[in-house]
């Protein structure tokens, strides 16, 4: 640029309101635990090669590394209720794989009730290409009912193997009507992953926006100009605590969040056994007859069969060796029982489910504050 970049010049454009491209948070020098936060030294470079990020997205997007911020729940989102003031497409990301942890509550009423819903259900390329795509549409407009949506539209796709991005290009563009399209999404759905793939289709752009494994990347919301003066705006993920990814460590969520397609691993299981998921959950058949329970979970994730009756001493004896990943602090595993009335899905937040059959007594133990539940089977 033709400007000198002085301190003076720098205050100036901060009281204009520079914003992070990365994660939209509004750049400050005075704060670093604040989000947005970049040393001045750093923001005159910035500044001067026209590449804005903060100091959070720099070493995440150069070294992956993540620093906590000060953003609440409640921050998040407030951030997102802002939504029900405007005349807008919504745009509602879910991670296929996590549909009941992908969940808002409440979701029209954050993003207004006249406003159009299109359910983008993304990571379908992790589960089995067998499974049959209207079985599943039909499966998630019944989950989507339950929590009292109704979508124009279901779409199926992958953000990180690109499918179908230019049909979704044009739905969006048509039920959009000229007007603003917001995306939204609980953290780790792949939403800015999904808006970087649609402006490298559209412009040959390539990562623009910060994405992660980390929940909460996108600090902010993130306005993207649309042809007709409109904005593609990326808002903030809501973070939900009960989710796996927040009682692992950095280094071991790549263990346990799936990266390319799940290999269903069935096991003939006797009542009294029990299945450990790497060091972070546990399965117990605990009474019905001999049958088949089919796991969903990452492929390298281990799974150890054992019996019932020694399962809490294995457990104290094996976590953190044998059975990992674990918690990155020690948590106690939390029991919760279900009896089947139909062939189910036993679900652990982030983590996968087990597919098991009607008529038995099953339990999922998981991390203290990790929710554990049951739906009507996907698959």
């Amino acid at each position: 640029m033709t400007t000198e970049v002085t301190d003076a010049y720098v205050r100036e454009e901060l009281n204009d309101g520079l914003r992070c491209i990365g994660c939209g948070a509004l750049i400050q020098v005075d704060d670093p635990n604040k989000s947005g936060y970049l040393p001045m030294s750093a923001l005159k470079k910035a500044i001067d090669r026209d590449e804005l990020l903060c100091q959070r997205c720099f070493r995440l997007r150069h070294y992956n590394e993540i620093q906590p911020v000060e953003l609440t729940d409640d921050d998040f989102a407030s951030l997102l209720h802002q939504i029900s003031d405007t005349r807008a497409l919504i745009v509602y990301v879910i991670d296929v794989f996590d549909v009941t942890g992908s969940e808002i509550s409440g979701l029209p009423r954050f993003v207004g009730q006249d406003n159009p819903i299109l359910v983008v259900a993304n990571k379908v390329d992790l589960l089995p290409k067998l499974l049959n795509k209207n079985r599943l549409k039909n499966w998630l407009q019944a989950e989507l009912k339950a929590q009292g949506i109704k979508p124009v539209d279901i779409f199926l796709t992958s953000a990180t193997h690109p499918q179908n991005l230019d049909a979704l290009l044009a739905e969006i563009d048509e039920l959009r009507a000229g007007r603003d399209v917001f995306v939204v999404g609980v953290t780790n759905v792949g939403k800015s992953t999904l808006i970087n793939q649609i402006i490298k289709t559209s412009t040959g752009v390539k990562d623009l926006i910060t994405t992660s494994r980390f929940p909460g990347t996108t600090l902010d919301r993130i306005e993207i100009p649309l042809s007709d003066g409109k904005h593609l705006i990326d808002t903030p993920g809501i973070i939900k605590r009960d989710q796996i990814a927040h009682v692992l460590s950095d280094k071991d969520l790549k263990y346990a969040l799936p990266k390319n397609e799940i290999k269903p691993r069935t096991y003939q299981l006797n009542p009294e056994q029990t299945l450990f998921i790497g060091g972070l959950a546990r399965f117990d058949f605990e009474s019905g007859e001999r049958a088949s329970f089919t796991a969903y979970f990452e492929n390298n994730l281990n799974l150890h069969r054992t019996k019932l009756a020694g399962a809490d001493a294995f457990y104290e004896k094996h976590v953190g060796t044998l059975l990992t990943p674990a918690p990155k602090t020690a948590t106690p595993l939390v029991k919760h029982t279900f009896k089947t009335t139909e062939k189910s899905d036993i679900v652990f937040a982030g983590l996968g489910w087990i597919s098991v059959p009607a008529g038995v007594q099953v339990s999922g133990w998981a991390p203290q504050g990790v929710s554990v539940l049951i739906r009507k089977a996907m698959i």
